[in-house]
């Protein structure tokens, strides 16, 4: 099986400090609770062991649905004659089995996720992970910064060509206009989100309870950046791209609060990116040398 990736809290209240004359609650201004003090971990009840526990699904559920996706191809192209080879090439390399059997595969850990943190917290998956969907202007510049974290992205490339393969293994994925605009469209739509929820919906703020805020990001974004190391052939200089790009998705979720926001702003750069690609190869129909 291969990886491909590219709080809803209640307003908070002033209230009075005896419990016998306490008044009705006042709301404080919207932004207030989407946006609390920079740098402060949110409160959560999300644990080492919460993160653990989804590890150990996400390994189980990748073996068990990739084992069954490869039987169910063994079963429907058997009369076909397959060699090992084209076998192993179609269950490596092609997107139309890889993304379905990943997809399938993100669905049971998301429910399992939801399921450990009503079983474990007694709460929804959304408010344990801090998913607080911003206000428009937020909004606004979660996609400006996508935007501009592309761009970043562009410009290091450039600086770092020389340390660049020309040829690395994600590119393999899109060897014909078909693949690449499904992986496209899961590069967007699907990864970034799965993606934002485990990263920086659990293991960000379980890790931040223990090692503080600024050791939290570090680490994070490098266990983000290991995560897409077969993708990148484990070259130094994409991966070091990878790591900045996974420190900024982990400042925005310590700055917001929100996974929410990271989400957007993890689309937008994939969207930003993707699209370049998309413009370069005139509309992926000329994917050789990409």
């Amino acid at each position: 099986m291969v990886y491909i990736g590219f709080k809803g809290r209640p307003p908070l209240f002033v209230q009075s400090l005896d419990s016998n004359t306490q008044p009705e609650p006042i709301p404080l201004p919207a932004e207030a609770a989407i946006l609390p003090p920079a740098f402060t971990p949110a409160p959560t009840e999300i644990d080492l062991l919460d993160v653990l526990l989804i590890i150990a699904a996400a390994g189980v559920a990748f073996i068990v649905v990739g084992s069954l996706a490869a039987a169910a191809f063994l079963l429907t192209h058997r009369s076909m004659g397959l060699t090992p080879k084209v076998m192993e090439e179609t269950l490596s390399r092609n997107a139309f089995f890889i993304v379905p059997t990943q997809l399938v595969t993100y669905l049971v850990i998301v429910g399992f996720m939801a399921f450990l943190v009503w079983a474990r917290h007694q709460n929804s998956l959304l408010e344990a992970i801090h998913w607080n969907s911003p206000n428009r202007r937020y909004f606004v510049n979660a996609l400006m910064t996508g935007a501009a974290l592309a761009l970043v992205s562009d410009i290091g490339e450039i600086v770092l060509h020389r340390w660049i393969p020309d040829s690395l293994p994600i590119t393999e994925y899109f060897k014909d206009r078909p693949s690449a605009l499904l992986l496209g469209a899961f590069g967007i739509l699907v990864a970034p989100l799965m993606e934002e929820m485990m990263f920086r919906g659990f293991i960000y703020p379980a890790l931040a309870r223990w090692t503080g805020v600024s050791a939290s990001v570090v680490i994070t974004a490098s266990v983000f950046t290991l995560l897409h190391g077969a993708q990148l052939g484990y070259s130094w200089a994409p991966l070091l791209l990878i790591f900045i790009v996974g420190v900024i998705f982990t400042v925005t979720r310590v700055v917001t609060k929100s996974v929410a926001t990271c989400v957007i702003v993890h689309m937008t750069y994939n969207f930003v990116l993707l699209g370049q690609t998309y413009i370069v190869t005139h509309g992926f129909r000329q994917m050789q040398g990409i």
